[in-house]
């Protein structure tokens, strides 16, 4: 019997024979553009660590009034979250995450020396009375939205409530925007204030996952600063030749994006219609790509599914969820359809006597 202690066990795992709803990382290809380089590429020296000049440049073209050294290039949004958060770190800091959370997130405060302190989301919102109190003592907050692992975007009045409430109290605003370009219900609305971090990816939009281009923005020159600092003794600069292909990825034409965005509403309404076909409980998701089903006994039921219907899922205890299933819907569709058929078949056998 496996022992599935984390979503360690499922990380490159995979065969013909398994469905993976586990992985989040997109299937269809990055832009064309983005290997076009590689023909006459020829640099491979140490670079900038705060990030090539050219690609911070092009960046700012998404942040209205920004400017190129308001931006550190990252080994992906991971090292993006982890210098900011060691960089603020401050003895007996606490920092607050919204539950359901990425699995990640509690890891990485504790890693920088920090407590994480928690507030639960409603049916996957922020409820700010709720947030506001939870928010006394806290150095900082971590936001997540579009969210990993509810599939839910926050509502913009919330956002700027957040925003005002954080400027008043001086505490930091970490805010993880890596599906922004991933919404079906509005366009993105970009955190802003004096102690404001955006986290962001070429991950999600361009489907770069292993390249590892994340980056930081933040107006705030002094936190931009101590972040080049530690990343000079850590991981020194992010790969020159990746950081060339983002860059050559952003001029791509912009019905890459919304192509995509079309594939990623199809496939939610293909994933959240069929599971509520099957009985399953769960709210639609408004981004991202994940569902987050009721599932009495998670842990249980991801090993079953696992070992005898070769169907991967992510135990919602690992995101602060216990007794739900996050589904990534981030395969194509006749996978999907496959899966969805071993799900309901694991319902009606084994599921049926727990």
């Amino acid at each position: 019997m496996a022992d599935i202690a984390g979503p360690s066990f499922f990380i490159g795992r995979g065969d013909d024979s398994l469905i993976s709803f586990g992985s989040g990382q997109p299937d269809m290809p990055p832009p064309p553009q983005a290997f076009d380089i590689l023909k006459t590429y020829e640099s491979f020296k140490y670079g900038l660590v705060q990030g090539e000049e050219a690609l911070r440049a092009a960046l700012c073209a998404g942040y209205p009034g920004a400017q190129a050294e308001e931006f550190v290039v990252t080994n992906g949004a991971s090292e993006a979250v982890d210098l900011v958060l060691r960089v603020i770190s401050q003895p007996g800091g606490r920092v607050l995450l919204p539950r359901p959370y990425y699995y990640s997130y509690p890891h990485n405060v504790a890693l920088a020396g920090m407590t994480p302190a928690y507030y639960d989301l409603e049916k996957g919102k922020i409820n700010f009375d709720t947030f506001a109190k939870a928010l006394e003592g806290c150095l900082a907050v971590l936001i997540n939205s579009p969210s990993n692992p509810t599939g839910t975007v926050q509502e913009v009045d919330t956002l700027k409530k957040i925003e005002k409430l954080c400027a008043e109290k001086g505490v930091y605003v970490i805010s993880d925007e890596v599906y922004k370009d991933i919404i079906y219900v509005r366009e993105n609305y970009l955190l802003h204030g004096p102690r404001v971090v955006t986290v962001n990816s070429f991950s999600k939009t361009y489907a770069m996952c292993g390249l590892r281009v994340g980056y930081i923005y933040s107006q705030n020159k002094e936190l931009v600063g101590s972040v080049i600092e530690m990343k000079t003794h850590t991981a020194m600069n992010t790969s020159i030749v990746s950081q060339m292909m983002a860059l050559a990825a952003l001029g791509a034409p912009e019905s890459y994006v919304a192509n995509n965005l079309e594939t990623w509403k199809a496939r939610r309404d293909l994933m959240y219609n069929g599971m509520k076909e099957i009985g399953l409980d769960l709210w639609s998701p408004e981004g991202a790509f994940y569902v987050l089903p009721k599932f009495k006994n998670s842990g249980r039921a991801v090993r079953e599914l696992y070992e005898t219907y070769k169907v991967i899922t992510y135990d919602g205890a690992w995101f602060g969820a216990p007794e739900r299933l996050r589904f990534s819907y981030a395969l194509d569709a006749g996978k999907i359809q496959e899966g969805l058929r071993r799900v309901k078949e694991f319902l009606g056998k084994e599921y049926a006597s727990y």
